[in-house]
């Protein structure tokens, strides 16, 4: 199943995983990439590579890239990068390649908070859901710290040196639930909050999986019920809770009928 995990190189990735990259230069994108790509060809695995059209002739140039791999213009319809991407996985299976790596290149500036966590949850299904491996490189830039709590909350695994951000993240797990682990305090609200309302696009009703989250405190709480009631006809329900949380949502309340949040043990 899939972890949590802080990766030392791109040469432990593993099917399934989805993978938040920070770049610190041009020659670690160029050596992770060429690294990643030759184990996907030692493999024969479809290569499918998202970026600018900087970026992409870029990556174009290096050794290790074959000439099959399918190079997927960052620019298309907002609300449509993690679909495409999507589409190429399948065409991949379907062609009978034994597994794909994708290679999203993230730029700053480009997508926005809202949409950017969008797109990641989408890739995050494709990989939970295909065992796709997905390798997000965040390219270095003016990011804004919003921006960084968020992505890093939904990549299970992490590369490169990471700043004192949430401490929680929330992943896909099978079709219908999401996990989450670790804590939700004041320091992870809004990076929480965001997630869920980017979650709720998708779907109205969002099962969380509770059993390695340790605390949820206020703030927590708090950030869980307005995602919840920010759109009409949203519904969460919370498994696997432990006493704590369990105790401290009861006597939060927020309990009740009137609340569109159902917190089990």
């Amino acid at each position: 199943m899939r972890a949590v995990k802080a990766l030392a190189t791109l040469d432990g990735v593993a099917p399934g995983d989805h993978v938040c990259w920070k770049v610190e230069d041009a020659p670690g994108l160029t050596g992770g990439v060429e690294s990643f790509v030759a184990d996907g060809t030692l493999y024969g695995d479809r290569l499918v590579i998202v970026g600018s059209p900087t970026s992409l002739t870029e990556v174009g140039r290096l050794r290790s890239v074959p000439e099959s791999a399918v190079m997927i213009d960052a620019r298309v319809k907002p609300g449509s990068l993690a679909l495409t991407v999507d589409r190429e996985v399948q065409r991949a299976k379907n062609a009978g390649y034994p597994a794909t790596r994708v290679l999203a290149c993230r730029e700053p500036g480009t997508r926005g908070l809202d949409g950017l966590v969008d797109e990641e949850l989408g890739f995050d299904e494709t990989a939970a859901l295909s065992g796709a491996t997905v390798v997000c490189a965040y390219l270095p830039g003016p990011w804004s710290r919003a921006e960084w709590e968020a992505v890093m909350c939904v990549h299970p695994q992490t590369l490169g040196s990471r700043p004192e951000l949430p401490g929680f993240q929330m992943f896909r797990w099978g079709k219908e639930d999401w996990k989450v682990s670790g804590v939700i305090d004041a320091d992870g609200a809004h990076a929480f909050a965001t997630v869920l309302r980017s979650a709720f696009l998708r779907t109205s009703q969002i099962r969380l999986r509770f059993d390695e989250v340790k605390l949820m405190d206020a703030a927590g709480m708090r950030a869980l019920v307005d995602a919840a009631t920010h759109l009409p006809d949203r519904y969460v329900i919370i498994e696997g809770a432990n006493r704590l949380v369990k105790l401290s949502w009861d006597l939060s309340g927020y309990a009740g009928p009137r609340t569109p949040v159902e917190v089990l043990a």
